[in-house]
């Protein structure tokens, strides 16, 4: 999907790199965070695409660099539950996503491409 410059695209990416802020210098994600360095030792950059709050537990589904999906099952209470980490490839996962999620991807996915040229 081409980018255009409207504002809803705007406000996604305000969005997103305060959220890609929080995940990589927060210290209430940093459980979340070592997460997904483990489950994705080659992630260099990640942005938050959904956070679902449930009773128990968050469920999280997270751009890592510019091709993986990696949904993440954290438990809210107890730490010591293992994580349940899934992985998809963007395109499986874009398939069947209303426009206004196809948008969110695709900014993104256009931060992400950013901060690999970057580093």
């Amino acid at each position: 999907m081409k980018l255009k410059g409207s504002k809803t695209e705007q406000d996604f990416r305000v969005h997103l790199i305060k959220s890609h802020t929080s995940l990589f210098q927060d210290e209430s994600n940093e459980r979340l965070l070592s997460v997904l360095q483990k489950s994705f030792p080659e992630m260099r950059t990640a942005y938050f695409i959904g956070h679902i709050p449930e009773q128990g537990e968050d469920l999280y589904t997270i751009l890592v660099n510019t091709d993986i999906i990696a949904t993440i099952e954290l438990d809210r209470y107890n730490l010591g539950e293992k994580p349940i980490v899934g992985r998809l490839s963007l395109q499986d996962y874009s398939k069947g996503l209303s426009k206004i999620n196809l948008i969110k991807i695709a900014v993104a996915l256009d931060l992400a491409q950013r901060d690999l040229e970057n580093n």
